[in-house]
C-alpha cells in the first residue's frame, strides 16, 4: 500500500460525514485485471493534480501537461507561450458558472487508499472520514495560483486530437461538451 502526503475529494456538497465506496457511475472498458475499478471504491487525487477539479462537477474540461516523453515540437506547440505547469481548456457556455461556483475540498486519510498509477488517482475499497473541509471560491484565481492557465474557447471539439501527442491529455466530463461523441 503506498501513501501520499494529502488526498482530496472535490465536490459542491459541504455536508459529507463519510465517504461510502460506490461503483463509478458510467462503467469504462478497463485493462484484464483492472475490472474491480467499476466497482464500489471512494476515489480521491492528489495534490499536483487536484487543479483537476478546480471547476464544477459537470464541467467539461481538457487539462494538459508534459510528460518526460513530451516532444520539444509538442512543447513549442501547445506551451510555447506559457509557463503554465498545466493548461486548461473549457466551453465559454461554462465560464459564468466556473467563475461563480464554490467547491468543497475534502482531505482525506490516506492509510486505507491505493494509488493507481494514473495521474493522480488513489482508491479506497473502505469507508472513508473525512478529515477537514475547505470551502473554495474564485476558482479562476485558485487555478492560477496552481499553476494552471485557463483558457476559454467556444469548442472543445477542435482539442479532440490532442489525444495523439505526446502531452498528457486528461478530459472529464466531455460528454457535456458541446457536440462531442467520441
Amino acid at each position: 500500500m503506498n501513501s501520499a502526503p494529502f488526498l482530496y475529494h472535490f465536490s459542491e456538497d459541504p455536508d459529507i460525514a463519510l465517504f461510502v465506496p460506490r461503483p463509478v457511475r458510467v462503467a469504462a472498458a478497463r485493462g484484464a485485471g483492472r475490472e474491480w475499478l467499476n466497482g464500489p471504491l471512494v476515489w480521491a487525487i492528489d495534490e499536483w493534480h487536484s487543479p483537476m477539479y478546480l471547476f464544477p462537477r459537470e464541467c467539461p474540461r481538457i487539462l494538459l501537461w508534459p510528460i518526460e516523453s513530451t516532444t520539444q515540437a509538442d512543447r513549442e506547440r501547445w506551451f510555447e507561450a506559457t509557463d503554465a505547469r498545466m493548461i486548461a481548456y473549457v466551453e465559454e457556455a461554462w465560464d459564468l458558472q466556473l467563475r461563480s461556483t464554490e467547491v468543497y475540498r475534502y482531505l482525506l486519510p490516506a492509510p486505507t487508499f491505493v494509488y493507481l498509477g494514473e495521474i493522480g488517482h488513489w482508491v479506497s475499497r473502505e469507508v472513508v472520514v473525512p478529515t477537514r473541509l475547505d470551502r473554495l471560491d474564485d476558482l479562476t484565481g485558485r487555478l492560477a495560483a496552481a499553476g494552471v492557465e485557463l483558457r476559454v474557447v467556444p469548442s472543445l471539439l477542435p482539442l479532440s486530437g490532442v489525444w495523439e501527442t505526446t502531452l498528457h491529455a486528461s478530459g472529464i466530463r466531455l460528454r457535456n461538451a458541446l457536440g462531442w461523441q467520441q
